[in-house]
Parts: structure tokens; sequence; C-alpha cells
């Protein structure tokens, strides 16, 4: 059995010492990311990710199968692994979201994988999932512009949040809304090699009619014709479309993280997506095997999106709830020392005036 990872804290290592492990565990994909504190944002250390298709399956009888529980716990323990080779860790947090939030034999799973990993998984609320992907999207949101619609498409459900920036620079999350469905799950609904225009459609009818209320109690469509919203876009799919708008051979995360693309060249790269078919995508360096049939979901979920909404452009993140969890961890541990430091200063402060 692995070491229990999530006891090996040492949180008052000095700060140049200090290392934060995330891992954030969708219905599709298993993402590990180490990374130590920088003045302004952090540095990554290590990553690790693989695709399990943990929710493989889970639109049938809500149940995680043994299959994809094996395969999960695998790529879990090259996680453990690698954490354990960059100890001490000063804080780590590991989620799941929608496919346990959904398996009624998740507990059964959270048991194994940590009897036989050593890491303790915590299963968040959409609430939760939608807050961590806007503190990682954070870096990205433009200052001038009052408030932010960051979306999210995971593979069991996508995420939707409205985010404000304060006067003073600070961020908080002013609505959100949850879709029921994401890439894995939409795939799974309609199981063709390219799927049918009625179902694409269908997906794109759907999507506005679970928007529409969301919409009116927010005034997001007013916000974004008035361009005080920003719209950002954090997913595979969404950094498909990064890369294809770029015409990369070869994906590349700092070449597609934080460009913008434009609504008429987002719907261009969509339908070359569209138009390889099942077997060019599969063949395309920057979708592959493992995505091609995702990828088009995803695709459904952007068009929805994008057709309700006047959106102009699309911010692509590379990045999302790992980077948040990241954030969060380090700024608590910040406001931590900044208090530890400040009652340091008056307990010398008062020391030399009662010395006179």
């Amino acid at each position: 059995m692995e070491q229990n990872v999530k006891n090996k804290y040492t949180p008052n290592a000095p700060k140049e010492d200090r290392k934060y492990a995330a891992i954030d565990l969708g219905t599709n994909c298993c993402r590990l990311v180490i990374a130590a504190p920088t003045p302004t944002s952090f540095r990554i250390i290590e990553t690790y990710s693989k695709i399990t298709r943990l929710g493989e399956g889970i639109i049938k009888d809500n149940e995680l199968s043994q299959s994809a529980i094996k395969r999960t716990i695998s790529a879990l323990k090259i996680c453990s692994g690698v954490i354990a080779e960059y100890q001490p860790i000063s804080e780590c947090r590991f989620v799941a979201t929608a496919a346990c939030r959904r398996a009624k034999n998740c507990q059964d799973f959270i048991d194994k994988a940590k009897k036989e990993t050593g890491l303790d998984i915590e299963i968040i609320s959409t609430q939760e999932e939608s807050r961590l992907a806007v503190v990682g999207c954070i870096p990205l949101l433009n200052r001038n512009i009052t408030r932010g619609l960051i979306f999210d498409i995971g593979g069991g459900s996508t995420e939707i949040s409205l985010a404000r920036v304060t006067n003073s620079g600070k961020v908080f999350i002013e609505g959100y809304v949850s879709l029921p469905y994401g890439v894995v799950t939409i795939s799974e609904a309609f199981p063709k090699d390219d799927m049918t225009s009625l179902a694409y459609d269908t997906i794109i009818e759907r999507t506005h009619g679970l928007l529409k209320e969301f919409d009116e109690k927010y005034k997001i469509t007013e916000g974004i014709k008035n361009n005080e919203i920003q719209t950002i876009g954090t997913s595979g799919t969404v950094t498909v479309l990064g890369a294809i708008h770029l015409n990369l051979t070869k994906y590349n995360r700092s070449a597609v993280d934080g460009i913008s693309i434009s609504r008429q060249d987002m719907y261009k790269a969509i339908n070359k997506i569209k138009s390889i078919g099942d077997e060019g995508r599969k063949k395309h360096p920057c979708i592959g095997m493992q995505k091609a049939d995702l990828t088009i979901a995803g695709c459904a979920i952007i068009e929805a999106l994008s057709s309700f909404w006047p959106i102009s452009e699309i911010t692509v993140a590379d990045r999302g709830i790992r980077e948040g969890i990241l954030l969060d961890m380090m700024h608590r541990s910040k406001n931590k020392q900044n208090y530890r430091n400040k009652k340091r200063k008056r307990f010398f402060n008062n020391r030399k005036k009662r010395n006179g």
C-alpha cells in the first residue's frame, strides 16, 4: 500500500521550499499538478494527466464500472508515486467531480482508492467546482472589464460561472449554473462515429432552455452586448479549438493558453473539426483517438453557448480546477504567514515599549 500522502505536510517549511499538490479527478481525465509559489503566481514543478473515463457507462445505471475504477486507480497510483518523489509537500488537495457525485457506488471507489494509493479524495459540489474553475482562470481576467463568464466543459457536467471584479481587484462569483451533461455523457448518449445533425441540434436546444433563467437573473445578454462581460472557456474542447485555430501540428500549451478567438474564427474551427470526420479527428495530432468523439460533443456545447449569447470572442484557458486548488492553498498559506508576521511584529513592538 502507498503511504498516506495527505498527512505528509510541512506547513512551516521556508517559503522557497514549499510545494503544493492538486488532483482533479474528472469524469474523463485524472490530472495532477505539483507547483511552488512565486511572488505573483506559481511555478509548475511536475504534471501528470491520463484519460481514464471514470464515468464511462454511468448514464446506464449511475454506477462506476469495475473496468473504469481499475483504470482510474492505476492512474492514481502513478499520481501517488509522483507526489511521494517530491515530498515534503506543504499542502495538497485531491478532488473528484461529476462522475463521483452521480455514482451510487462512489464511496466504495473512494475507499478503494484510499486503500490502494493512500490518497484522500474529496467529492466536491457543482458550486465548489465552479468556484475552483473561476479561481484557476483569474489570471486571464481583463481587469478593465467588470465581469467574466467562465465555462468549464467537463466529462459529466458543464459549469458556467459569472464572476465580478471589484474596484479593489478582488474577484467573487456572482452566480453560476451547472448543465447536467458533459462530453462523456453526451458522446455515450449519442454513440455514433459522427454525431447526427439532429443529436447536435438537440444538445443546443436543451442547453438554451437551461440557460434562460440564469441569463435573465443576471442580465448576461445585456452585459455582453455592452462589452461588460469577458467570456473564458476552459476544457479539452476549448483548447483543441485554440490549437485548430492556430493550425498547430502538435499541441502547445504556451501557444494556446490565454489567446482570444473571435466568434467568426471559432465557428471556422468548429466547422473544420466537423468536416474532417471521425477518422480525421482520430488522426489529428491535437485531437487523437481518445478525444475524437468527445470533441464533437464539446463543440455542440460551445455552439450552444455562443448561439444563445452574443459572444464576440472567447479567451482560451488551458487551466482550471487544478490551478484553482493551487491558488487557493497558496493564498491561504500566504494569509496565515502574514498573520504570523503581524502577530510577531506586535509582540516585539509591545516588548520595546515596555523596555522603554
